[in-house]
């Protein structure tokens, strides 16, 4: 009876932490990758590492003061977190929000949506070894910085919004820059796109990579561009408008492969979609006052509301509790985009190689702030 050979080579699989430290993560996320040679067989995402309690925070606060936590999320993108918990809790109070406040809030919100872009393919880009993209995006988001900067003094963090409207009106001459902005953001998408959309090696890096289908990203819990890059349409300002959606034209873009490379694409259009909102807000800007009438202390009927918007990222909602005694929500539920876009990194990940999954991390654009909050 002839015995049976030892293998000539190891063929046990190899377990690696990428993280929680590596500089090419968005932010301290760890992922212990199994590892047949240099293709990944299994991914265990672990976070937690940032975590911080803003929703437990929120429960000792007053209404007011809970708008800078939100801030601290999704800090790249803090004003339209500023929007969604402001306008949950309007829907609570049922407190009716003026035109022009409203107007000016969806010319924030998409202000914030190229600025969150921009940083998005610049370091997506790099992570793939595109230096100069970097450069040109950053270039660009400063100039959103700056009209940020002057509209409510902040560059990051912005507080930018209260319940029942702004806290300020829009600068003197601060429509005329938003309108040259978008004039020169314009004139650069050109340039973003020479840069990679023939690019080969961008091509290879990218298309068929990270391929999941509509089905799939439905059933994981996917939003945003992670999900109408697989052709579902789904985007919550022309599902359930808010802020002043429901007055502009504007286009949803949808993939049709659910790889890498159209998530880039349908992201690369949202920058299109953003001005064209942005425009059409300054050219019906209405005059009137920018605060409703809400009541000095602020002590909403007992009850429950969620509310969702469209982050950059994905569906941001808010799930509020009041007990109708305290001035501070009884219980507070955030539902994170980036979080919930998590979920698809290990099916996005397994089976291909160690060299891909920096760029899945980037293709799904996550915040570790928004993550673990």
């Amino acid at each position: 009876m002839a015995t049976q050979s030892a293998p000539i080579f190891d063929t046990d699989e190899l377990v690696i932490n990428m993280g929680p430290q590596h500089p090419s993560t968005h932010g301290v996320l760890r992922l212990v990758l199994k590892l047949d040679g240099e293709r990944v067989v299994d991914c265990d995402t672990v976070m937690g590492y940032v975590h911080r309690g803003i929703e437990k925070l929120s429960e000792n606060r007053d209404w007011t003061q809970i708008i800078l936590l939100t801030d601290r999320m999704d800090y790249v993108a803090a004003a339209t977190n500023n929007l969604g918990y402001c306008e949950t809790v309007e829907k609570l109070l049922e407190v009716e929000v003026p035109r022009r406040a409203r107007y000016i809030r969806t010319i924030l919100a998409e202000l914030q949506r190229i600025g969150s872009h921009c940083l998005w393919l610049g370091t997506h880009a790099m992570d793939i070894g595109a230096m100069t993209v970097l450069l040109y995006a950053f270039r660009e988001r400063e100039l959103v910085l700056d009209l940020f900067e002057e509209y409510c003094g902040a560059r990051l963090t912005y507080n930018s919004m209260r319940i029942g409207g702004l806290p300020l009106d829009i600068p003197s001459g601060w429509d005329q820059k938003v309108r040259a902005f978008c004039d020169v953001m314009e004139t650069k998408l050109p340039e973003y796109e020479e840069l990679l959309t023939n690019n080969r090696i961008w091509l290879e890096r990218t298309r068929g990579v990270g391929v999941i289908s509509g089905p799939d990203a439905t059933a994981l819990g996917l939003c945003g561009p992670p999900l109408r890059g697989s052709g579902v349409y789904r985007d919550v300002r022309k599902d359930e408008p808010y802020a002043a959606y429901d007055e502009f034209d504007f286009e949803v873009p949808l993939g049709t492969q659910g790889d890498t490379y159209d998530r880039y694409l349908i992201r690369l259009e949202e920058f299109r979609q953003s001005i064209r909102i942005i425009r059409q807000a300054l050219d019906g800007l209405p005059e009137g006052p920018i605060m409703g009438k809400v009541p000095r202390l602020l002590k909403p009927k007992a009850g429950e509301t969620y509310h969702a918007i469209e982050s950059p990222k994905g569906e941001l909602g808010y799930f509020i509790v009041s007990d109708g005694r305290a001035t501070n929500p009884y219980r507070l539920r955030v539902r994170p985009p980036s979080f919930c876009n998590l979920q698809g990194l290990k099916p996005l990940i397994v089976g291909h190689l160690v060299a891909d999954v920096v760029c899945l991390i980037g293709t799904i654009d996550i915040v570790l702030g928004e993550v673990d909050r």
